[in-house]
């Protein structure tokens, strides 16, 4: 049996974007994200990461091309302490959001797109 590879965490997911300016205003104007790198990655390439305050693992803004497009879903779960106040706020800042859906047992959650129509997810951490 092989040994097993020393990963020990998750640093950072790629979401892509059509524009990684424009990505960039929506992750840290609207949802209140931290830049936490923005980095020149060869001729006219950036790596942008962004993060909610506090976290430790990432959001990379990768400007999308042939055979990465952006409008995917994500499979990112981000958690807020209160998805009904979240949801109020986003819907507020003309976020794409879906209800706030609740099942027996499971924490409120519900969806978002961003601007390039990439889906995410807000799970209310109990």
């Amino acid at each position: 049996m092989a040994a097993n590879p020393d990963i020990s965490d998750v640093r950072t997911v790629g979401v892509p974007v059509a524009d990684q300016d424009r990505a960039l205003a929506f992750y840290v104007d609207t949802l209140g994200f931290d830049k936490r790198l923005d980095a020149a990655a060869g001729p006219g390439r950036r790596w942008i990461e962004v993060a909610p305050p506090g976290a430790a693992t990432t959001i990379a803004l990768v400007l999308a091309h042939d055979g990465l497009t952006a409008g995917v879903e994500t499979g990112i779960r981000l958690t807020t302490p209160s998805a009904d106040t979240l949801h109020t706020e986003l819907v507020a800042r003309a976020v794409d959001v879906g209800e706030v859906l609740r099942w027996e047992g499971v924490p409120p959650m519900f969806a978002f797109r961003d601007q390039d129509g990439n889906g995410l997810e807000i799970v209310e951490q109990q």
